[in-house]
């Protein structure tokens, strides 16, 4: 077997699954884990692949059996882990190799890393598609100088994702924590698709009384038209699933708390520092983080009383406001990282971004190629001020409003849907009620008035302040 040029440390859930997929397509690969029984397993297992595959049990031995210039992938938990992994490769590489960070991190460690002076050649890759992903292809969001990428292009295109017209889901985002960045915001806007979907779940369960089995029809319906994508189809076939052991809905039996990594949380926070609002995924955080508060949830319902809606929608309604929800939603994502590339001087490719994520990842959708249209035509445009996506908000908006009105009057939380309502609405009116804070401002801080706007004053204008 030729030596191999790439190696991977971590052979994890994620690890195992994307080392099998490189192997499979073509490149020799060698691998290492802290654990070496870990190792010895993955290979054994390995089946047809294990010719193109080289465990090795040391670092040092991992370094020996890959040929320069290397690349070593690593798939670590992110944080501290990786950090202690870069330090221990330092004294082990030459100036010409290449290690690559594909574990979820925070860009901001990543830009870090980047400006360290490592004595190696170093990228920071977003992966997403989970175990399936990682092994038959996921999305690819690649951070790094463009001649890592050059070097890296082929085998990272060749194991990603590919598109219904066969172009390969991974591309260069720009430079150092470029790929991280995009990644979180895809992450955010999945904790908004999720929470969204379960919105309008929890609508026809106890709006319109509804059990699993018959919701599930629904999200296959609905997987068919404007909202066909991976979450609706496995929401659908989560709902149509039987718990094994009492032959009841699963998802009757599964806890009413979320979990999260963490990523979702990352983009809220970053948003903030960039002052560029994303509602509904600040909605989906909080909504995870008071779903893990079941002891205080019970209490305000024992204190409270539980709301029994007997809400007057139809699933149509239901359909329209998610269509009206997701492209609020991405609008604020899209939006989120134009900001970025201004804050960090990045040349992100939009429409590039939006045709990444149209395979492998968890958000993958058909609305996708839309929106790549869409910004290839006026990147800077916002979302929903692009044709095709106006005239949907023209027809889905109403049955939005329908939507949290009614939940709002019968007290049925439907965070992310209402933070979506309510953006728009701040978004379609040039002029707001901004003026009244600032005055507050002035009056507190100056005693004085700032002149906000051009219009004509009898007194001319306010310049005190």
């Amino acid at each position: 077997m030729t030596a191999p040029q790439t190696g991977l440390i971590g052979l994890g859930t994620m690890g195992a699954a994307l080392a099998l997929n490189i192997a499979e397509k073509g490149f020799p690969i060698a691998v290492w884990n802290r654990t070496g029984s870990v190792t010895q397993a993955f290979h054994a297992n390995a089946g047809d692949l294990a010719p193109r595959i080289t465990p090795t049990a040391t670092l040092a031995e991992l370094v020996q059996a890959i040929a320069p210039p290397r690349a070593i992938i690593l798939m670590v938990p992110a944080g501290q882990p990786v950090d202690d992994q870069l330090a221990a490769l330092a004294p082990l590489l030459g100036p010409e190799d290449l290690v690559i960070d594909a574990g979820n991190a925070n860009f901001r460690d990543t830009n870090r890393r980047d400006a360290a002076g490592l004595p190696f050649h170093f990228m920071g890759i977003g992966v997403s598609g989970g175990e399936e992903g990682a092994r038959h292809g996921p999305s690819i969001m690649a951070g790094g100088p463009p001649a890592a990428w050059a070097r890296m292009q082929p085998l990272l295109q060749a194991i990603a994702a590919r598109a219904e017209d066969g172009t390969p889901c991974a591309d260069h985002m720009g430079p150092s924590g470029a790929g991280h960045f995009v990644k979180a915001v895809h992450n955010g806007i999945e904790y908004a698709d999720m929470q969204m979907i379960a919105e309008t779940y929890g609508v026809m369960r106890d709006g319109l009384g509804m059990a699993a089995p018959a919701i599930a029809p629904v999200f296959d319906a609905w997987n068919k038209g404007i909202l066909q994508s991976y979450l609706i189809e496995i929401s659908g076939q989560v709902a149509a699933t039987a718990d094994p052991v009492t032959g009841t809905p699963l998802l009757d039996m599964i806890v009413d708390s979320a979990g999260q990594k963490g990523t979702g949380r990352w983009t809220a926070v970053e948003a903030q520092h960039l002052a560029a609002p994303v509602p509904v995924i600040e909605a989906a955080v909080m909504a995870r983080n008071v779903s893990a508060r079941r002891a205080e949830r019970a209490a305000g319902e024992a204190r409270f009383g539980r709301a029994t809606p007997e809400l007057d929608l139809t699933v149509d309604d239901l359909e329209q406001a998610l269509i009206a929800g997701k492209i609020l939603c991405y609008a604020q994502g899209f939006a989120m990282m134009t900001a970025a590339a201004a804050e960090f001087g990045w040349a992100l490719d939009m429409p590039a971004i939006a045709r990444v994520w149209r395979a492998g990842c968890i958000i993958r959708s058909a609305m996708l190629n839309d929106m790549a249209a869409a910004l290839a035509e006026d990147p800077a445009r916002n979302l929903i001020l692009a044709p095709f996506f106006a005239a949907q908000l023209d027809r889905s908006l109403p049955a939005l409003r329908r939507v949290v009105a009614a939940g709002a009057l019968q007290g049925m939380g439907l965070p992310a849907l209402s933070a979506g309502l309510a953006w728009f609405d701040l978004m379609r009116q040039a002029r707001g009620t901004a003026n009244m804070i600032q005055g507050q401002r002035d009056f507190f801080g100056l005693h004085g008035f700032t002149r906000l706007d051009g219009l004509d004053h009898p007194h001319g204008p306010w310049a005190q302040g």
